[in-house]
């Protein structure tokens, strides 16, 4: 990543400092959680979309830990 990108976290997050935070850069979107931000997942806008779609639709509910 080649420029700075604005790291938003869910308003859902309240003050906790432990949260997923989001940031894109025109088609990629990236991904971290606040208490590791090295650790960055980039994405495209329309497959994080399909997935966010298939998670609300519970595609992923037969997955265990």
């Amino acid at each position: 990543m080649s420029q700075s990108l604005n790291w938003q976290k869910s308003t859902f997050s309240g003050e906790d400092t432990d949260c997923v935070e989001i940031a894109s850069d025109g088609e990629l979107v990236h991904i971290r959680e606040s208490d590791a931000p090295a650790a960055v997942i980039t994405t495209t806008k329309a497959k994080l979309a399909a997935w966010i779609q298939a998670a609300k639709a519970g595609r992923f509910n037969h997955l265990t830990h």
